[in-house]
């Protein structure tokens, strides 16, 4: 995975009464958070995502249950599956996603660095590997 996909293990808390872990921005997210949201209740049958963000960089968290996420920096698909709740799947801004294969029970945390912005978007596949490989050719 390139640096825009990391994996990063969270550090847990915890004795006979339960588990902790603790999201802090600057420490073990690394970037100042702005927004939170989740998904739950999602149809095992259902896919979320097929988009990328230009400047958006999100720490995504399996909470609960599994997903698959589908993943393209502009160097290929790579397939991640999230089911363990002390991990957190690190995606920097122009990395194509689509989520798949919800458990039932899965609640799919999100930090993002940024508010709500539609125009951040990038909606069409061609569109993003035309962007992403410009940056990644102007990076090299």
């Amino acid at each position: 995975m390139s640096t825009s996909i990391q994996v990063i293990q969270l550090q847990v808390h915890g004795d006979d009464r339960g588990q902790l872990i603790a999201l802090e921005q600057l420490r073990n997210v690394p970037f100042d958070i702005r927004r939170v949201y989740y998904l739950f209740a999602t149809r095992s049958d259902a896919q979320r995502g097929h988009h990328a963000h230009r400047n958006l960089n999100q720490l995504m968290v399996a909470l609960h249950g599994r997903v698959t996420v589908l993943l393209d920096d502009g160097s290929g698909p790579v397939e991640r599956v999230l089911d363990d709740p002390s991990q957190g799947l690190l995606l920097g801004n122009l990395v194509w996603r689509a989520l798949y294969g919800f458990s039932e029970d899965c609640v799919l945390m999100v930090l993002a660095d940024r508010l709500y912005d539609p125009d951040d978007y990038i909606w069409n596949y061609d569109e993003f590997v035309r962007e992403a490989g410009g940056l990644r050719r102007q990076e090299a």
